[in-house]
């Protein structure tokens, strides 16, 4: 005849005081992954650098006394600025000399002479303008804010013509917004440089809706749920 045995439930059990207590387990999870969204991201090279290495663009490096400045071969008010504005504006993203000076420097001097040329060429830029921004290195999205702000200004209808590109332009702008050092009483001298991120950005902000027309705002806000009028 099988004998049966009861089972004693472990919380009913005896506990043998001398016995040590098992260690509880350590946890081989780590925390959540980093969602990456300040990390910089790399880009392929500009078709900027591709036409300067062929000698295609009209400019040059000149070393004067007083540092470099660009050599133009041609005037700039004879410039296709449908062929030339979006390429000099894709190579905002470059890093390397002299590169991203002749971009950077060629590009303003592009938007300070083009009146009437630069409105027609906008829907052509703005690709340039997100992938330089996508890159969310604070160096290149720091030039291309100071670019974009004399873009919007260059022209009296310019500032519209952007408002239709804000989903584009703005989403990497609401990531970095608050990017603002804390330093107490201690001095920020990228203030006096102009190279503060967070208020590039709300200066770069307040432009657009200052010159985006009545539909900015409402664009701004949607996408930029932190803004604040500057203007109302």
């Amino acid at each position: 005849m099988q004998r049966c045995t009861k089972v004693i439930p472990p919380h009913k059990r005896a506990v043998d005081p001398t016995k040590p207590k098992p260690k509880a387990r350590k946890s081989t999870r780590g925390g959540p992954p980093s969602a990456g969204a300040f990390a910089k991201r790399k880009s392929p090279p500009s078709d900027f650098r591709r036409y300067y290495d062929r000698g295609d663009l009209p400019i040059a490096v000149e070393h004067t006394a007083g540092g470099n400045r660009v050599l133009w071969k041609v005037e700039i008010e004879k410039l296709d600025f449908h062929h030339y504005l979006p390429i000099f504006f894709d190579g905002l993203r470059e890093q390397g000399h002299p590169y991203a000076f002749l971009a950077r420097e060629g590009t303003i001097n592009m938007l300070e002479h083009g009146q009437s040329k630069i409105l027609p060429v906008v829907p052509q830029l703005i690709i340039p303008i997100k992938t330089a921004l996508n890159t969310r290195d604070p160096e290149i999205i720091c030039r291309v804010l100071h670019v974009l702000q004399l873009l919007v200004v260059s022209g009296e209808l310019v500032g519209e013509a952007l408002v239709p590109y804000y989903r584009q332009i703005l989403p990497v702008l609401n990531i970095f917004i608050n990017c603002n050092r804390n330093i107490g009483d201690s001095i920020d001298f990228r203030q006096k440089k102009r190279n503060c991120l967070g208020d590039l950005i709300h200066e770069t902000l307040e432009l657009l809706e200052r010159h985006g027309g009545p539909d900015a705002f409402i664009n701004l806000k949607y996408l930029i749920p932190s803004w604040t009028s500057a203007v109302l």
